[in-house]
């Protein structure tokens, strides 16, 4: 009779790594899929004005992540970020700064320019690489400054090309950029942060939906029944993805999100210019094309770098 070995501790763990990093990933890239295609989500609403968008955008997540704090018993932790007057003052920042993401956002999926949406999350990686040497006095490699001055001189190319700066792309990727910054700086988790964004700025998105209402503009409850769950909607719209980026991101690697982060504004290119056909000029295919050798670049160098340090085990 074969005497049965005892489980080795060793591979039981490193099984349960790699189980980790295979449900991390596939968190993450269903987060950025859902980014991608979220024009598609908003396309319905083109007729809607984009701060109605923003502001039942804003006050249904506000209720679903509060309602998901609630049944986790995590509430604890929104009130102790508003306790804190320099926690509650920066996720005030934050919250100003992703209310005026989103409106640009919506604005430009509403109004036919997608792609330009699109260049504002291209840019974004190269634009925090950037603030973290203004703000947070990181050094650049060879590599990062040679991504960041082609993605410059794209920019720069668009701007001469169009006659105007992209500036849709430009306050997406700031905005954004920034927002990202001051949330790096404070100590509170993903889910809780945005449920505190979000009750921080409910209050003015709810009297401004009551008085447009009143004056009989407002879009909710106007008799279309899709207008309406689509706004309702949008707050699981919303808040979905960031839980499954969240999720994802504490169980693989830093340079591996840096990565499939890729997929969103990929998938949001594709859609302007296959599903909505927004003009693609070759003009602003060499724009495009200079900031995406720069992507390039600083992608595969941050993956390089990666694969020189020693492998941490995910967060389980």
């Amino acid at each position: 009779m074969t005497e049965s070995r005892p489980p080795d501790p060793i591979d039981a763990a490193s099984d349960r790594q790699h189980a980790a990093e295979r449900s991390g990933l596939a968190a993450a890239v269903a987060a950025f899929a859902l980014w991608g295609v979220f024009p598609l989500y908003l396309k319905p609403l083109a007729d809607v004005p984009a701060l109605q968008v923003m502001a039942h955008r804003i006050v249904w997540c506000c209720l679903l992540v509060m309602a998901y704090l609630a049944w986790r018993g995590e509430l604890g932790s929104v009130k102790a970020a508003l306790a804190n007057p320099d926690t509650r003052r920066r996720l005030a920042a934050s919250a100003v700064l992703i209310s005026i993401n989103w409106l640009v956002y919506v604005w430009a999926v509403g109004h036919g320019h997608v792609l330009e949406a699109s260049l504002g999350y291209f840019i974004n990686p190269l634009l925090n690489v950037v603030l973290g040497v203004l703000i947070l006095s990181e050094r650049l490699t060879r590599a990062q400054w040679t991504a960041v001055a082609l993605a410059a001189v794209g920019v720069v190319y668009l701007t001469v090309a169009a006659g105007r700066p992209p500036w849709i792309a430009l306050v997406l990727a700031a905005s954004f950029g920034t927002y990202g910054l001051i949330r790096k700086m404070v100590a509170v988790d993903s889910v809780p942060g945005l449920a505190t964004e979000t009750l921080l700025l409910s209050p003015f998105a709810v009297v401004f939906l009551v008085w447009v209402g009143q004056r009989g503009s407002g879009a909710f409850a106007g008799g279309d029944a899709v207008i309406d769950a689509l706004l309702v909607g949008s707050g699981l719209a919303t808040a979905l993805p960031l839980a499954l980026f969240a999720f994802g991101a504490r169980r693989i690697r830093y340079s591996t999100i840096g990565i499939v982060q890729y997929i969103g504004p990929t998938l949001q290119f594709l859609i302007g210019v296959f599903l909505f056909h927004e003009p693609f000029p070759r003009a602003r295919a060499i724009g495009f094309g200079l900031i995406w050798t720069g992507l390039a670049i600083y992608a595969a160098e941050g993956l390089w770098r990666s694969r020189r340090r020693p492998i941490r085990a995910g967060a389980g």
